[in-house]
């Protein structure tokens, strides 16, 4: 009976530490989370603080009623503007990125901003008038109408947002190959060959059209540059360092989007093995016309129809 009474004595024993290990793990556990959040936070007010000063004071509110589109991704309508010009209104780069959370796979889209289109009430224009005559609502609706994709979400990008970022994110320069002299119209002289561009040098890289193929070209090198950025950030394994960018960049930026979410699917993208963003260009090669219109100048009359066919294939893939 003794030895009986020892044994329970014993397993008595065992389970009691059993109980203040899974305490200590559990308190453990909870002291990380609370630290992880406290550094998150005072990462993501660090940022907004270092770029307060420098953004141009409180942000519109917009309307904005996208949906979910039919493929299932989370769709974001990205708008690039720049408010030290006087044509500020207009929408100088136009994408939509898209993220599909069970594929784990990221997509983007640009749409040239002379594509001729008919926008909801105004009648035909070229699809960046949208921008400055309703705002990301009317282009939502002008690119659901003309090529058949919503958007849930929308983020107006300021030119000085763009700058701010990459200095932050990249103190070296983002590693990019300039392909031509480029010192036109962009207020930076740019020389050809592999170099490390900053801020003010990588926008100027991206806004450059003063080219035999003009705005061609430049969409190409917007996507490039995305491409680059996204790719060399991930490699910098700079996952603790964005809610710093996310605050440093929200000033100039104004979305729809949960800082919450933003925060998520950039963790996700870090996370990722395989970080590939596949392309597109609307209008596609062989289905559009350049043109010029009295009173609205170049455009490019695109089919829609082919070309909606051509997004519909790109983000069923």
């Amino acid at each position: 009976m003794y030895m009986r009474y020892e044994k329970y004595s014993e397993e008595r024993k065992q389970r009691k530490r059993r109980r203040r290990r899974r305490r200590r793990i559990v308190l453990l556990f909870l002291l990380l989370l609370f630290a992880a959040v406290i550094y998150v936070y005072g990462q993501y007010q660090q940022g907004i603080a270092k770029s307060r000063d420098k953004a141009n004071g409180g942000q519109q509110t917009y309307e904005f009623n996208g949906k979910q589109d039919r493929f299932g991704g989370t769709n974001i309508l990205l708008i690039g503007s720049d408010t030290r010009g006087e044509e500020s209104a207009r929408s100088d780069t136009i994408m939509i990125a898209e993220y599909h959370p069970d594929k784990h796979s990221y997509k983007l889209i640009s749409i040239m901003r002379d594509t001729y289109v008919d926008i909801p009430e105004y009648g035909k224009n070229r699809i960046n008038a949208a921008f400055a005559l309703g705002g990301p609502e009317l282009l939502r609706q002008t690119i659901k109408e003309n090529f058949a994709l919503d958007t849930q979400y929308y983020a107006i990008v300021d030119f000085e947002g763009f700058v701010q970022l990459i200095d932050e994110a990249f103190p070296k320069g983002v590693k990019i190959n300039v392909e031509k002299e480029m010192t036109e119209y962009i207020n930076v002289p740019l020389k050809p060959g592999m170099q490390h561009l900053n801020g003010e040098e990588l926008l100027g890289y991206v806004r450059f059209r003063h080219d035999a193929m003009g705005d061609f070209d430049r969409v190409k090198r917007q996507q490039k540059a995305m491409k680059e950025v996204a790719d060399q950030f991930a490699s910098l394994q700079t996952l603790s360092k964005l809610p710093k960018l996310i605050g440093v960049m929200k000033p100039f930026v104004n979305t729809n989007l949960d800082t919450s979410d933003i925060i998520y699917i950039g963790k996700d993208y870090l996370a990722k093995d395989n970080r590939d963003i596949a392309t597109l260009r609307i209008p596609v090669d062989g289905e559009f016309e350049p043109q010029r219109i009295s009173g609205i100048g170049e455009i490019l009359r695109v089919d829609l129809e082919a070309n909606s066919k051509a997004i519909e294939e790109f983000l069923k893939q």
